[in-house]
């Protein structure tokens, strides 16, 4: 036996007699990991979701998606179709060098950005997402109320809450419906549908559950997979490494979206936001958690107001990410 094989296992054993090992010990683990940053470690890029540039990519896509490769950024989501042909999507991707892997697509509205909705055909959904390479879709806010409007001078995202609110439970059980319904449906054309979440999920609903506590239990594991978001998640006042614990094998890809330590916990989509590593979140924790779960993809995602220019944001977390162990 080599006295370097000797000496790592005296030096694993030091660390587990003084908890060093603990899963909250971040630094020890980076250590014994060699000190990789996390994402060279596991093989995967790091990607963007394509809200957080704002208008950018409806004035310039082809510009934007050549920025943001040279950034590094790779894998992107789409937060729908920009009103855009999905082949012309498609060859603005290649053309940069980059790749679709999955979309949001909401409920028919006015936020669908094309003629496609979640209640499109199943055919016609997947010859959009087939010619942009896309096999993969999340729900990107659950369906509001019936009648639901907002009253004069309420602040909106207060307003949404409150109707959810009001809802309750069965609302939450009429979303995991649609949800079995819609995947079910898309299935056999090569397509999962998923869930991507906000804060209002967590308000405490009467009877001891949540929304999301329902949209878990009542959503078939076989079908419906979910994009957990883990700045919302923070600002519900939840532990994020904790709630993807739960998804183990659910949960196929995260928003990476950081908060600051001014955010107050609430359940009505409010947060103060900032980079991704400049804020609260636990990375450390989060990360390997991440992976333990099974999440395939990692998109970076922040809300307004900014600091600083959009894409110098993203720049900046994508620098912090690109060199953060864990």
């Amino acid at each position: 036996m080599s006295q370097g094989l000797i000496n790592r296992r005296s030096l694993l054993a030091a660390l587990a007699a003084g908890g060093a090992l603990a899963m909250g010990d971040a630094p020890a683990m980076a250590a014994l990991r060699g000190g990789k940053p996390f994402f060279k470690r596991i093989g995967k890029p790091i990607g963007l979701q394509l809200y957080t540039l704002g208008d950018m990519p409806t004035k310039d896509l082809d510009g934007t998606l050549a920025k943001l490769a040279a950034v590094g950024f790779t894998d992107i989501e789409l937060p729908n179709f920009y009103n855009r042909k999905p082949a012309d999507l498609r060859a603005a991707a290649d053309k940069a060098g980059v790749r679709y892997s999955s979309i949001h697509m909401n409920m028919p509205g006015p936020f669908t950005g094309g003629a496609l909705s979640l209640m499109s055909s199943p055919q016609e959904i997947a010859d959009g997402l087939n010619a942009l390479g896309i096999y993969q879709v999340f729900m990107p806010l659950c369906p509001l109320p019936d009648g639901f409007s907002i009253p004069e001078g309420k602040n909106p995202q207060v307003a949404i809450g409150d109707a959810l609110q009001a809802a309750g439970a069965d609302h939450w059980k009429r979303t995991a419906a649609l949800l079995n319904e819609r995947a079910a449906a898309l299935k056999p054309f090569g397509i999962a549908l998923g869930y991507h979440n906000h804060n209002m999920e967590f308000a405490p609903l009467p009877g001891g559950t949540t929304g999301w506590e329902i949209l878990m239990k009542e959503t078939d594991p076989a079908l419906v997979n979910f994009e957990l978001d883990l700045g919302w998640t923070s600002a519900a006042g939840l532990d994020p490494a904790v709630e993807l614990g739960k998804l183990k094998g659910r949960v196929k890809a995260v928003h990476m979206k950081d908060v600051k330590a001014t955010t107050k916990t609430n359940y009505v989509m409010s947060q103060d936001p900032t980079e991704v590593g400049s804020g609260r979140l636990q990375w450390a924790k989060i990360l390997p958690a991440a992976l333990a779960a099974g999440v395939e993809h990692f998109y970076v995602e922040q809300e307004p107001p900014f600091a600083m220019d959009r894409l110098a944001a993203v720049t900046k977390s994508h620098g912090f990410l690109s060199r953060f162990v864990a």
